[in-house]
């Protein structure tokens, strides 16, 4: 196959795949078009079958911590992690909405850098839903909060994203020196999403609730949090041995599900599911699609519009053209595309593309796949959430919390250094 017929195969193939991920047409799993395109294009030649070797060895374990933090998740939720947060929100918010915002952003941030943003999507905004209704609140403010948090606050640890975890195989940072880089970015991003918001829903928070939640206090589920603690730190401590963090998630996940069998919460086909086996083939489909286009061109193109160094004007660049094509071609792929063309100058511009892919995302329903999931979810409570809504809050969030956090790493990388 030629050079220009591969190129327009992969294009193809490319779009193809992420249309289907968005549509998901009959409700088939995302893996059911992305696999047979891998095939596809590795069949046709439009990728060696070397680079597609080395691109499942790039992500293999990538999608093995993926899986692992999934079951984490899930497990949590199993030991009732979840449910305990809602009812300590409904017991502080005093019937109060502006209080309610201020503990969903408090729990979604945490939730999202510790657990992955898919638990705050999957997990946490069903919880949200009930906890506003609980208390009489309008649910769309809080509800909100879940999905732009499940974008913007998963850039403080590396096992917060699945982006997150391929810049930092891509960085060479340490799992502490990526959370010192990050944390004030982090916490920029965040004051902007909630002050944005604050005044968007200025009508909706102003309305009231129908009282205090006089309810039993939660039961907090100890060991789900003791556990979630020692996989921390099991993090901080695989990164500092150079062992992949994936066996310090497993270790986690492995004794949360030993309790969870032993007491019947769980069953294993449950532990199997949650690991969600067909989303992480799509995972590496993608890959291998990506860099079939990537080989065939895509690569020489952005290469001219990649700005190179690590000053101040470079990184913004770098985070609004990441930030630009997660909307065009979701944050996954975007990802894909740009870390081999950034990492050569270095962990700032690796951490400047993330911001970009992370944040951007939060301008378009197909800037990230966490974002379908939670309209789904949202139209399962009988919630619609209008197209013209969901850009206008975009528009007022990401280019200034995107600039801002930009700057806020910056100037962590003059202090810590990268």
């Amino acid at each position: 196959m030629n050079t220009s017929s591969a190129e327009a195969l992969s294009v193809g193939l490319l779009l193809l795949v992420l249309a289907c991920a968005v549509v998901r047409p009959w409700g088939w799993p995302e893996a059911v078009v992305a696999v047979p395109a891998a095939a596809l294009v590795l069949l046709t030649g439009a990728i060696t079958p070397a680079h597609a070797v080395a691109e499942a060895q790039r992500l293999g374990p990538v999608i093995g911590f993926l899986a692992a933090v999934l079951v984490l998740a899930q497990l949590c939720d199993d030991e009732g992690l979840f449910q305990a947060c809602g009812a300590w929100m409904a017991r502080t918010a005093a019937g109060r909405p502006r209080r309610l915002l201020v503990q969903v952003f408090v729990i979604a941030s945490v939730v999202t850098a510790v657990l992955s943003l898919d638990a705050t999507v999957v997990l946490l905004t069903p919880v949200v839903f009930a906890t506003a209704a609980r208390l009489g609140a309008r649910p769309k403010p809080h509800v909100y909060a879940c999905t732009h948090l499940s974008n913007t606050a998963s850039l403080l640890l590396p096992v917060s994203n699945l982006t997150n975890l391929l810049a930092f195989a891509a960085s060479g940072l340490s799992f502490t020196r990526f959370a010192a880089l990050m944390a004030l970015p982090w916490l920029v991003a965040i004051g902007v999403e909630y002050v944005v918001m604050r005044r968007f829903f200025a009508v909706d928070l102003d309305a009231g609730a129908g009282g205090p939640d006089d309810g039993p206090a939660p039961r907090m589920p100890v060991f789900a949090l003791a556990t979630v603690g020692c996989t921390l730190a099991g993090f901080v401590l695989t990164s500092a041995l150079d062992v992949n963090p994936a066996w310090a998630a497993l270790a986690g996940a492995l004794l949360l599900a030993g309790r969870g069998l032993a007491r019947r919460r769980t069953t294993p086909v449950a532990i199997v599911r949650a690991a969600s086996l067909p989303f992480l083939a799509f995972v590496l489909a993608l890959g291998i699609v990506v860099r079939a286009v990537v080989d065939n061109g895509l690569a020489d193109g952005l290469a001219h519009l990649v700005p190179h160094g690590g000053t101040l004007p470079a990184l913004l660049g770098l985070a609004a053209l990441a930030a630009v094509l997660a909307n065009l071609i979701n944050n996954l792929p975007a990802t894909l595309v740009l870390l081999p063309l950034t990492a050569p100058a270095g962990s700032a511009a690796v951490l400047a593309v993330l911001l970009g892919v992370n944040i951007g995302p939060n301008l378009t329903y197909a800037g990230s796949l966490a974002t379908l999931l939670w309209r789904r979810i949202v139209r399962e409570h009988d919630t619609e959430v209008g197209l013209g809504e969901f850009t206008r809050l975009g528009l007022l969030t990401v280019p200034a919390s995107l600039a801002l956090a930009v700057v806020a790493l910056w100037g962590s990388v003059q202090l810590v250094g990268g």
